[in-house]
């Protein structure tokens, strides 16, 4: 299995889990939020963070957009859409932001335009979202811009993948097991997908979760999850569709902390006697042999 360069570091089986904190749209349209956030990533020793970038008129559609839906920017689905979208300037500021806190940043685009948009940033690399997985132009328009693609498979079926799989090919592609529900239930992660999907397809294979609790996480990476991404927030109580099945700073601290030990822990699988363990060996073994 090939594993896949995202800025310094290889991520595949061997390498340290690449840790991603999804902001996504938990900046409530609030590039400090946003900055704070990215701050909070970088306290717990993420890899990097993510947003997401949507050109609103050409995702969804006029009846979409104009139901009528409470929310901060206005009575309906569009104001909110559109309030929760950061411009060119408030993404050069997060550019810089990120920069200078040596942390890597990419964004999931919902369409080619919005491809174009991030790609002036020279991410390290592109998300696609689940909902994204079927859209073969907008596969095939991010394979334009010789990046590493992150794809993830909430709510597709094993032919779906297959086809996306077909269309982008393997090269410098990483998949992330994910269920499309916020929270997702516990009986709904089904993580044993982790290692069916690298047995599949033979390419490093990732998590996305929306539960909550962090030991499914953990859980993920100790049955083959090389990359895992978890959504952040400074507060779950927050306003925020999203903020419910997110993870507060000193929970992702934790979880990074946690996830490195779990590494560790793993070791080489060869089975050997520690040189700590013969003075109890001498102590408490009656015979040998």
């Amino acid at each position: 299995m090939q594993p896949v360069k995202i800025g310094l570091r290889w991520v595949g089986p061997g390498q340290p889990s690449f840790v991603v904190a999804e902001i996504g749209i938990n900046h409530n349209g609030d590039v400090e939020l946003a900055k704070k956030l990215v701050d909070a990533a970088a306290m717990a020793g993420c890899d990097a963070v993510k947003f997401q970038k949507r050109t609103i008129e050409v995702v969804y559609s006029a009846d979409e957009l104009s139901r009528p839906r409470e929310n901060p920017f206005g009575p309906t689905n569009g104001d909110l859409k559109r309030g929760l979208e950061f411009n060119q300037a408030q993404f050069a500021e997060i550019d810089q932001h990120c920069r200078q806190n040596g942390m890597l940043w990419f964004a999931s685009c919902w369409d080619e335009a919005s491809v174009d948009f991030i790609d002036q940033f020279k991410p390290a690399c592109f998300k696609i979202a689940s909902p994204s997985l079927t859209d073969d132009r907008l596969l095939r328009y991010h394979r334009t811009k010789g990046k590493p693609l992150i794809l993830s498979t909430g709510m597709s079926t094993l032919e779906e993948i297959d086809h996306a799989v077909e269309i982008m090919g393997k090269e410098d592609l990483i998949l992330l097991h994910c269920t499309s529900t916020y929270p997702s239930k516990v009986e709904e992660l089904n993580l044993k997908v982790i290692p069916a999907l690298a047995k599949r397809y033979d390419i490093p294979i990732g998590y996305s979760g929306h539960e909550v609790g962090l030991y499914t996480s953990l859980a993920s990476a100790v049955i083959g999850a090389c990359f895992i991404e978890r959504h952040i927030t400074l507060d779950r109580a927050m306003w925020g569709s999203d903020q419910a099945a997110s993870v507060e700073p000193q929970g992702f601290a934790r979880l990074v902390k946690d996830l490195r030990a779990v590494e560790t822990a793993m070791g080489d699988g060869v089975k050997q006697v520690y040189s700590s363990e013969i003075p109890i060996l001498q102590k408490l073994r009656r015979v040998k042999g």
